[in-house]
């Protein structure tokens, strides 16, 4: 009996639509070679991160955190939706996904997460971090003109506001 096929190298490990001169190697190779001193690159090979390893502490307390907020709120649905032994989870909220909004554990119905996906491309419609894309053009040192005109709003920042009645 012949022995299962053994993975190529890590080079070889990538989308079957990718062109075969581009490898991981020359990728890297050719980013290590263009940072010239201002950036540096390593190796990374998604389906390799993607399987994890040993959990640190904080995987450890955030599962805990994450398993007991969903326990929470199941049991919480289960006394709101009950009635005379029978349960109906016909609303909207009833079917919710737990994920990170900004900084904090929310559950957001299916049927928001819906409307909100693309799913030809299977990605989100609105991407939070493209509005970041002219700071990494600032950042590798692009010769571009960059737009200033449009302020951030920053959520985390609070001003406090000092009236003239109390400098009287």
């Amino acid at each position: 009996r012949a022995a299962p096929p053994q993975p190529g190298p890590v080079a070889s490990r990538r989308n079957e639509h990718c062109n075969e001169n581009y490898t991981t190697d020359f990728i890297y190779n050719l980013y290590s070679e263009e940072g010239k001193g201002v950036f540096d690159c390593r190796k990374n090979v998604l389906g390799h991160m993607q399987q994890g390893g040993t959990p640190t502490p904080f995987d450890r307390n955030f599962g805990t955190k994450m398993g007991a907020k969903a326990v929470a709120w199941i049991t919480g649905k289960i006394k709101e939706c009950s009635r005379h032994g029978r349960i109906f989870a016909n609303t909207a909220d009833s079917a919710c996904l737990l994920g990170m909004r900004k900084r904090s554990l929310v559950f957001q119905p299916i049927t928001e997460l819906k409307e909100q996906t693309d799913f030809e491309h299977r990605i989100p419609k609105e991407q939070w971090w493209l509005k970041l894309r002219p700071i990494l053009k600032i950042l590798a040192k692009y010769k571009i003109e960059l737009d200033t005109s449009e302020k951030a709003h920053l959520e985390h920042v609070r001003q406090k506001r000092i009236s003239l009645e109390s400098n009287i």
